[in-house]
């Protein structure tokens, strides 16, 4: 059992950024296509995440040319190259699966606002701004 462990230890990625249910993502996929591989980003809302250790996986959901396209994707594949988060999704449930019932408007998910921590700016940033710069913000 312990072989077992170690084996899955070392396909583990770590290098993938965090992310929850409810954030818009940007998945970056490889695509083999005959003898030519080629990046193919697949864009939309993490409606869920199952799975513990390398058997973890999330699904995405977008809709396309009006059709609800879902895709569930292994987390510690070696096909998928990166993952960006475009926005943090503000969500009180583990799985979205209502938003399969939802188009337009009422499929959108409010975007979690940055900690005040987060989005200040310091005052060493405000004086190292060029005098150039802070005058053209007044106008």
């Amino acid at each position: 059992m312990d072989l077992i462990k170690a084996i899955e230890q070392e396909q583990v990625r770590t290098d993938l950024e965090k992310f929850n249910i409810g954030d818009y993502v940007r998945v970056h996929l490889k695509i083999k296509e005959g003898n030519r591989e080629r990046i193919q980003v697949f864009e939309g809302t993490v409606i869920a995440r199952r799975g513990s250790g390398i058997k973890e996986t999330f699904t995405v959901r977008k809709v396309s040319y009006g059709v609800g396209v879902e895709r569930v994707l292994p987390m510690h594949s070696p096909k998928i190259q990166k993952i960006e988060i475009v926005r943090k999704g503000k969500v009180r449930r583990a799985k979205l699966y209502y938003l399969r019932e939802r188009i337009g408007k009422a499929a959108r998910i409010k975007e979690k606002l940055q900690s005040k921590a987060a989005g200040r700016v310091t005052e060493e940033e405000t004086a190292a701004k060029p005098k150039e710069q802070a005058g053209n913000e007044n106008e």
